[in-house]
């Protein structure tokens, strides 16, 4: 099959890497794609945001598939065109997509299918949301009722730091503080059967030790060790196949990749967020973990054919993902600085550790960063010790003036199962 995947990101880059190694995928295109995405796919210069011309180069391309990363495409309802096109397409309508683009709608799907999740309150004026800082006292949990890639949450004991966060949004929803490790789990569906993935979990904050600020996400593992083998029923039951089931009784089926933001809290699984698209850096390890090919797992999901898919297979090897960021992230990023060293990862390191580009682009014959997240640098081993130890050698090869990452990426996991 021809595929089309839409975004220019590390979690397109994943997609398109996996989708490359399937023998059923004859054709892989990306659209506007990134100089890591540019060895494995062709690339096309589109507006994401723009259905119209989303549908056009996918008609023109014959693609048999689409297959829309980001969520801002989703919301703007990218997918509807593209579906209305009569192509198969894998991704939510973008009212189904208001999951993650409404803080505020994904707590009502929550409440109308007994989902369990933070108590929260909504708030709209400086009023309600004292009201509600003080209805659950500090930690605060602050967020932005909209999109905000991934960045909308402030988390803070700090009275002043959540109201400035509250003040500078439209509409916020305010939640009670969830402890307890948080947990990424996707499941793929037609918009009636759900097929989980394998549980992840990613790190938010910029410096080792969880400290700084809040990021988009600089690093991954799976499996978790930790976790109850049961975990993944557990959230199918109570969380993934209700939420599906909701969103169909209301007559806007989600069909795509619903991604569940779980706390294991003292008092069970709660919900933190849905997400309505793959997450970053989440996908990177997951994917690498994955055995069945991709493009048939999409494509059943984008037909409604989900049902008659066989059980998904999965590697016993661990994998971890280390984002590595451009100066100054998550503030206003430098850009323009020469990337050097993704040769000798290639030449040394394939195939247990790999790079996937996130902000990059071609300077003449350079890679340049592009972006506050620039490389994905993924690995995978018998354990998590090994795959930590095969990312970073491969992250020890890259040169970046100026770049950050966390050392820390999956250490406590790795220390706990070798213990």
């Amino acid at each position: 099959m021809k595929v089309l995947v839409i975004g220019s990101g590390a979690r397109e880059h994943a997609l398109c890497h996996s989708l490359s190694l399937d023998p059923d995928v004859t054709a892989l295109h990306c659209a506007p794609g990134n100089a890591g995405i540019a060895e494995v796919a062709e690339l096309h210069q589109v507006d994401a945001l723009d259905g119209a011309a989303v549908v056009g180069l996918a008609t023109g391309l014959g693609a048999e598939l689409v297959v829309v990363g980001p969520e801002a495409p989703l919301v703007a309802g990218v997918a509807d065109a593209v579906r209305a096109a009569g192509i198969p397409v894998f991704g939510p309508s973008g009212e189904a997509a208001r999951i993650e683009g409404s803080k505020a709608f994904a707590k009502d799907v929550m409440a109308a299918a007994g989902v369990p999740t933070a108590r929260s309150y909504v708030c709209t004026t400086a009023e309600e949301v004292d009201e509600a800082l003080d209805a659950f006292g500090a930690p605060y949990v602050v967020k932005d009722d909209g999109l905000a890639a991934g960045k909308g949450v402030v988390v803070t004991s700090d009275l002043e730091t959540a109201r400035a966060h509250a003040a500078g949004c439209e509409r916020v929803v305010i939640e009670e503080f969830l402890d307890g490790p948080e947990v990424s789990l996707f499941a793929v569906t037609d918009g009636e059967s759900v097929v989980p993935l394998q549980p992840a979990q990613d790190f938010k904050r910029a410096l080792d030790g969880d400290e700084g600020p809040n990021t988009g996400g600089m690093g991954a593992y799976s499996p978790l060790p930790w976790a109850d083998p049961k975990l993944v029923d557990e959230v199918l039951q109570t969380v993934l196949q209700p939420t599906v089931d909701e969103m169909h009784r209301r007559g806007t089926p989600f069909s795509g990749l619903l991604y569940a933001g779980l706390a294991i809290t003292s008092r069970g699984v709660r919900v933190i967020e849905f997400n309505a698209r793959f997450g970053d850096p989440e996908t990177q390890v997951v994917l690498a973990r994955l055995k069945t090919p991709l493009g048939g797992v999409l494509m059943a999901a984008a037909t409604g054919n989900l049902a008659d898919l066989p059980p998904l297979r999965w590697s016993e090897d661990a994998a971890v993902t280390v984002v590595v960021a451009s100066h100054n992230y998550p503030d206003t990023p430098r850009t323009g600085d020469p990337i050097t060293g993704l040769d000798a990862v290639a030449a040394e390191d394939a195939p247990h550790a790999y790079v996937l580009h996130a902000g990059t682009r071609r300077d003449g014959g350079a890679v340049v960063s592009a972006g506050g997240r620039v490389l994905s640098v993924t690995a995978t081993g018998q354990d998590l010790g090994e795959a930590r130890e095969r990312a970073y050698r491969a992250v020890g090869r890259i040169g970046l003036d100026g770049s950050q990452y966390r050392t820390d990426i999956a250490a406590k996991a790795a220390a706990e199962a070798r213990a």
